[in-house]
């Protein structure tokens, strides 16, 4: 498993330790694997929408002000995940719809096990 992000480069080892990824993190700074995969930009509306809203209330309610972070990338990236198969073709994939959005841990483990057969 590898991690592809495009958060910057002074950033990116904070990332890293504050997620506890124990796997490869690679950087996408131009994002063109976002592009070649089709992962666009949300617009502010979707994006900043009543979701996400929700979202930062309860982190608010939570963590107060200290589980908030102000945002030093392109907030408005969607995201989504890919699997890629042994044979270098693409096995799998999500586009997210907005920032929140993500299959579950095991739709993402059921893709990584069908695409060990898909040579």
């Amino acid at each position: 498993m590898v991690l592809v992000t495009f958060t910057e480069p002074a950033q990116l080892q904070a990332y890293v330790e504050r997620n506890d990824l124990a796997f490869p993190v690679v950087m996408d700074e131009d994002r063109s694997a976002y592009r070649a995969y089709g992962f666009g930009r949300g617009s502010v509306a979707h994006v900043w929408g009543l979701k996400s809203a929700r979202r930062y209330v309860e982190i608010l309610r939570r963590d107060g002000t200290s589980g908030l972070d102000k945002p030093v990338e392109d907030t408005r990236q969607l995201g989504g995940n890919i699997v890629i198969a042994p044979d270098g073709t693409l096995a799998w994939g999500f586009w997210g719809k907005g920032p929140g959005e993500r299959p579950t841990v095991d739709e993402l483990v059921a893709a990584v096990d069908r695409s060990r057969s898909h040579t």
